[in-house]
């Protein structure tokens, strides 16, 4: 029989274990619960967009991207168009949403022979220029990632698989490059990732998915950061003929979100990307963070009135299920960048989703904002939802929601009145305030799969603090690098546009010399100010210095490249 002494250490050790076992439990629903930062973005979507702050410029001063069908893809411009919606290999509309620059690719940056480059896929070269771009912009050398635990999750569209160059695929015979799967595995396989690699596709839910994916992988420990999104390039007619047949474009091209006017969707393409990290990670990194994705949610249609429809009850599931995930109440979520496509039928059943679940209780004073970037640049499809995204985040940074085009008026299909929903038919403030910003995003997917993100804006602590100016008279040097000499001085004129009056001397310096991959030809511009640095970058950039010439190394060190 126990003694009393032996007892109690028993109840000692069961009480310590009990205590480790909560703190372990407490532990796993914070990681599961832990926000996700978005650290990095990058996009190429129509009107000439090349980045975040390009996408923003366009959308803050209201911007059309919408154009006629462009001339490099080898359509039949004359025959595709034909006023009647029946006529067979042909299309009403003569205008959407295209990627200038679509059948370019820098194939031996990314080590593709010359057969390779021509089997991949317009989709597969822009992802990998892209997840380039987004490490990059995150001050991350993307060589450095090699062998680590990095996912990649992709939303794909299967429009845009084929390659103008080899249309018979005769000399590309046995290559894999136009597999969906390749897209996410190859940017793995080039940055040596290791983490998990998933090409997504529930059509126009695709990237939003991917992101909620994503999500999930980072708090369950599958990786330590994350590339997110979706890439769609419409390489043939194909989305423009086959929805003719369906009479579901709108005629002159351009979506009109939630309008009276609205007759149809407008087809574009993109790219886009963000970079997760889970906060606590991206903290301690130093990583700057740009916004939080504080919740998501995916489900299904199921046995909905038809497979291609839009389902009431899905959607507003779908977002009551991404507001328990972040613990949020729908009076919390100040704006929703909305899948609004411009349908006469998807439109209104969105907009009564949005006042049954968002537009309850609130204030009149505080209704939900609704906007939709598709009326900037047409419908990107499995890029859409993260164009969204990053319009929402852009909008955090810069504090304004900007306006829907092409908003005649509301919709008389929707019981605007009241329901606590208002359209954004001219710029709002969005200022930082005592309440936290938080903004939805949505994505309805033609397969019947349904996507919500909540985003929100970053803690205070992980504002910008800007660089010190160096002292008067000091040397700042600037490392540019490239793969070729071409490249090297292709690299100095784009980083003369960006470096203005207004970037800091010491964190370019800084940001070239430790956050990028160091290739075989290489410069270093010396100058004393903005004006110095700017000369020796015109002067590498147009060929006015070659190797052979040093300036500036001795004395009175004046501006010009060093070539090494």
């Amino acid at each position: 029989m126990a003694s009393e002494e032996q007892l109690v250490d028993y109840l000692k050790r069961v009480a310590a274990e009990l205590h480790d076992t909560r703190q372990r439990l407490r532990e796993v629903e914070e990681r599961a619960q832990e926000p996700v930062a978005v650290v990095s973005m990058a996009c190429r979507f129509p009107g000439g967009v090349e980045s975040p702050e390009g996408l923003w410029e366009l959308v803050a001063q209201g911007g059309d991207a919408i154009e006629g069908f462009p001339a490099d893809r080898g359509w039949d411009l004359d025959g595709l168009y034909h006023p009647d919606p029946d006529h067979p290999g042909t299309c009403y509309v003569r205008e959407g949403g295209f990627l200038s620059g679509a059948d370019r690719f820098d194939s031996g940056f990314f080590g593709f022979s010359p057969r390779e480059a021509l089997a991949s896929s317009p989709q597969l070269r822009l992802l990998l220029e892209t997840s380039w771009e987004v490490l990059e912009r995150a001050g991350i050398d993307p060589t450095t990632l090699k062998g680590s635990p990095t996912g990649v999750y992709v939303g794909a569209a299967t429009t845009g698989n084929l390659t103008q160059g080899d249309p018979a695929g005769k000399a590309t015979e046995g290559y894999a490059g136009s597999a969906p799967s390749v897209l996410s595995g190859r940017v793995s396989f080039t940055l040596g990732l290791e983490g998990p690699a998933v090409t997504i596709e529930t059509a126009c839910s695709s990237s939003l998915v991917a992101m909620h994916l994503a999500a999930q992988a980072l708090r369950q420990g599958e990786c330590d950061l994350a590339l997110a999104g979706g890439v769609t390039v419409m390489s043939t007619p194909e989305v423009f003929t086959g929805f003719s047949r369906q009479r579901g474009l709108a005629p002159n091209g351009r979506c009109k979100p939630f309008a009276a006017a609205a007759d149809g969707t407008g087809w574009g393409e993109g790219v886009g990307l963000i970079l997760l990290e889970r906060l606590s990670d991206a903290r301690r990194n130093g990583h700057k963070v740009l916004a939080l994705l504080r919740g998501s949610a995916v489900n299904q249609d199921g046995a909905s009135n038809g497979f291609t429809a839009p389902n009431g009850p899905s959607q507003r599931r779908v977002i009551r299920q991404a507001l328990a995930g972040a613990n949020l109440s729908t009076s919390e979520i100040d704006v929703v960048e909305a899948h609004g496509t411009g349908t006469k039928l998807g439109d209104p059943i969105e907009a009564e989703a949005l006042i049954a679940t968002y537009g309850k209780e609130r204030e009149d004073d505080r209704p939900l904002w609704l906007g939709s970037v598709k009326s900037n640049i047409g419908h990107t499809q499995a890029a859409a939802g993260v164009a969204g995204v990053i319009k929402m985040v852009m909008a955090l940074q810069r504090e304004l929601l900007p306006a829907t085009l092409h908003v005649d008026e509301p919709t008389p299909h929707v019981q605007w009145e009241g329901g606590g929903v208002r359209l954004l038919t001219e710029p709002v403030p969005w200022s930082r305030s005592e309440r936290v910003r938080r903004a939805g995003v949505s994505s309805f997917g033609i397969s019947g799969t349904n996507a919500h993100v909540i985003l929100e804006e970053p803690p205070e602590a992980d504002a910008t603090v800007d660089a010190p100016e160096p002292e008067p008279g000091a040397v700042v040097p600037w490392v540019v690098s490239g793969r070729t000499g071409e490249a090297l001085r292709e690299q100095a004129r784009r980083l003369g546009v960006f470096a203005s009056e207004e970037s800091s001397l010491l964190d370019v310096g800084w940001s070239l010399a430790t956050t990028r991959a160091v290739f075989e030809h290489r410069a270093v511009v010396v100058g004393h100010d903005h004006a110095g640095a700017a000369a020796g970058l015109e002067a590498l950039a147009s060929g006015q210095v070659t190797p052979d010439v040093v300036s500036g190394v001795a004395g009175d060190v004046g501006p010009g490249p060093v070539l090494v």
